[in-house]
């Protein structure tokens, strides 16, 4: 019964399942708790058999030591898992864009030690959105994704508010932002979103936007934590604490419960219980706006907010009739709520805008009614809930007459409070939730094709292999159709434990075009241009982390306009260009040698790597690349170890390739300017031609043996460690 393994990616703020300190900062609220309930939820359903919550590790001083850890179980089966992604320290999310790939590449890692892929990877968020995207190309496997708030609103927003585009791309990497949930976008074959209202406002604006792919699944409620008042005396901690601050407690409390940030417009709360006379008369203003110590050491945003209510409490000289407390813990807010409905108060949202509305839901469960903002989730709640009145937040006397309404109105006031608990019920409980959200993930699963452009499914078994064979294609793997035959037989017949790919000059177009002339399938690892590309799969998707790897010291232009004049160098067609590749032909007797290109490139300070193979050819690649340099990377990447990994080549382009710890094959019919390797230890020369050569070296490593022994080129019998 016991069958899907379920991948949520949530990665900045900071995640713990044990008291998660929601509310202490911009990047630890709504989306945290989403992210938790979910996973505890997911993991209830008898069709799961696991759930990961992949989010950042941090060790930092000022944090708590819990973000260090590498896993934390919160239910049977669920786990958060922490990866590292950058510096150490504790980073708010606009710093993480840089780190993500390498986030993407701890993943596979983690994948490769749990020794199975997800059956779906779900993003939350711009960032994790972008990892989970980038993941699901590589396995090819489903993607869900949940942006909870989007960059293009935010950005109109900002400029609606004065700001100029330049400041809002330094502090917010709001086009880095929009580029990742444009590819999200584009790759999700389903959008889970929590209202109506968010699809038609936020997600249709994005050019990626499919109708299609959108799903409404409101997020849900723990309905044995959130609970209306019950009867008997009991005064919890923090209500001790709310007295320090009342003149009159018992009065009504008008409470609203947010992080310190502008964007929940907690000032204009203030002003409109202050411009109301009967509010300031006969009730008392509550407000959590996360934890506090030292507000002049807070980070520059919550500061400002908690000392512009600090300022207004003041104008107004509210003393005795606003709280607001230093700290309080998550248990404290189901009492606060509780606390709230028996004093027959409300609860106010006054966001600017609010993408749900998860406080809602929480106090319509402990009976309070509720005063919400206009824009954006509310208008969903409230029409299933019927249970309080929407206003406009930039209005504060409108919101404190509808606030004032509802606590005067003892009738209105108890038939909001019922009709809340009966539609939280209802409408909103992470079992409903659940029940929509696996039928919509199976049935992702199902489908054939996995994204817009109607690539077919094809589940990467990278991940899982333990062993490579990478061979070049021209005078290597091809060139002798019967020993091409016997070869691709030998590797399809083995466990699906060992995997191929190809290391080629060619480009991605000619290679693919080569191995379908010769009947090869799709290999699962395409090394192109000298190794200054690489794919995965019949879905050639292309590695972006190694992308940004070569751009590292790269001048292309630069290069080209010193070689341009040098007599025996001719720039080969355009179709043999490559972003990361300048190839040329080269007239050994009229040109310069090798050696002289590298000097002159010294000299000029241009850091290159020069290749010269079958005596004709000259690559100029970035510092980093070449086929060795990208076979290494891929061991990193997918965790393969280098006396896994056979590599087989027959000219100088592949020299890089073949050395090291990694095991060599040089087939019967290669250039002499391999000669020189014939003393290396683990490079073996076989005497049989292409593809026979290749099977020569597989016999003589027992790279395929199935009892586990491997021999290297020393003649050593090794026993292979289980990965």
């Amino acid at each position: 019964m016991h069958s899907l393994y379920i991948m949520l990616i949530s990665v900045h703020g900071l995640v713990r399942g044990e008291e998660p300190e929601l509310g202490r900062d911009a990047d630890t609220g709504g989306q945290v708790k989403y992210v938790l309930e979910l996973a505890r939820a997911l993991s209830e359903d008898p069709r799961v058999r696991r759930v990961d919550l992949l989010t950042r590790l941090v060790r930092d001083s000022r944090v708590d030591n819990s973000y260090s850890k590498p896993s934390e179980q919160i239910s049977e089966r669920a786990c958060i898992v922490r990866l590292s992604c950058g510096p150490r320290r504790y980073l708010r999310k606009e710093a993480l864009w840089s780190y993500l790939d390498v986030f993407v590449d701890q993943v596979l890692q983690h994948i490769r030690t749990l020794g199975r892929v997800p059956d779906i990877i779900h993003g939350h968020y711009a960032d994790g959105g972008y990892v989970g995207a980038q993941l699901a190309r590589l396995l090819g496997i489903p993607f869900i994704f949940t942006g909870h708030s989007l960059g293009r609103v935010k950005r109109a927003r900002l400029l609606e508010r004065g700001l100029s585009e330049e400041r809002i791309e330094r502090r917010y990497n709001i086009a880095t932002r929009i580029d990742a949930e444009e590819f999200a976008l584009d790759i999700a074959g389903a959008v889970i979103a929590s209202t109506q209202q968010e699809i038609d406002e936020q997600y249709r604006i994005y050019e990626n936007y499919r109708a299609r792919q959108m799903t409404v699944i409101p997020p849900g409620l723990d309905l044995g934590i959130f609970y209306p008042p019950r009867w008997g005396i009991f005064q919890p901690a923090i209500w001790h604490e709310l007295k320090r601050f009342l003149v009159n407690p018992k009065r009504p409390m008008v409470l609203a419960i947010s992080r310190a940030d502008e964007r929940k417009n907690i000032e204009t709360l203030v002003r409109a219980f202050a411009g109301n006379d009967d509010l300031r008369k006969r009730a008392n203003l509550v407000i959590l706006a996360g934890n506090r110590d030292d507000v002049g050491r807070m980070e520059r945003g919550s500061k400002r907010v908690l000392t512009d209510l600090l300022l207004l409490i003041d104008k107004y000289d509210l003393y005795g009739q606003v709280a607001y407390p230093k700290h309080h813990t998550p248990e404290d807010v189901p009492y606060l709520y509780r606390l709230a409905a028996s004093s027959h108060g409300v609860f106010v949202n006054p966001a600017l805008t609010e993408p749900f509305g998860l406080t809602l839901l929480e106090a319509a469960a402990s009976g309070l009614p509720v005063i919400a903002t206009e824009d954006g989730g509310p208008n969903d709640i409230i029409a299933k809930c019927r249970n309080g009145l929407l206003v406009n937040p930039l209005n504060p006397e409108q919101m404190g007459d509808a606030i004032w309404t509802v606590i005067e109105d003892r009738h209105l006031w108890r038939r909001y409070s019922r009709a809340g608990l009966r539609g939280v019920e209802r409408h909103f409980t992470w079992k409903g939730h659940v029940r929509s959200y696996l039928p919509k993930a199976i049935n992702l699963m199902k489908k054939k094709y996995y994204s817009r452009n109607l690539m077919k499914r094809h589940v990467s078994k990278l991940p899982t292999v333990e062993r490579v064979i990478i061979s070049d294609i021209d005078n290597t793997l091809i060139g002798d159709q019967e020993g091409l035959r016997q070869l691709m037989h030998l590797i399809e017949s083995t466990s699906p434990k060992v995997g191929f790919g190809i290391a080629t000059g060619r480009h991605i177009r000619s290679a693919v075009e080569v191995l379908k002339k010769w009947r090869i399938a799709p290999p699962e690892i395409l090394i192109t241009s000298v190794g200054s590309e690489i794919y995965y799969g019949p879905k050639l998707v292309k590695d972006v982390s190694w992308e940004r790897h070569l751009n590292y010291h790269w001048k292309p232009d630069r290069i080209r306009h010193l070689l341009k004049r040098w007599p025996g160098l001719k720039l080969q067609p355009l179709v043999n260009q490559r972003h990361y590749k300048i190839s040329y032909y080269m007239e050994p007797d009229q040109g310069p040698t090798r050696r002289d290109i590298v000097k002159l490139l010294r000299q000029d300070g241009l850091k290159a790597k020069v290749i010269y193979s079958h005596e004709a050819y000259l690559d100029i690649l970035p510092i980093r690349a070449s086929k060795g340099l990208a076979v290494r990377y891929l061991a990193m990447k997918w965790g393969l170890r280098p006396e896994n990994i056979l590599v087989a080549g027959d000219s100088g382009n592949d020299e890089e390739m073949l050395s090291g710890d990694i095991l060599g094959v040089v087939v019967g019919n290669y250039s002499a300017e391999l000669e020189h390797l014939r003393e290396s230890p683990k490079v073996y020369f076989a005497e049989s031609a292409h593809a026979g050569g290749i099977i020569e070296g597989i016999e003589h490593y027992h790279f395929l043996s199935t009892n586990g022994d491997q021999r290297h080129a020393n003649g050593v019998i090794e026993k292979e460690p289980a990965l």
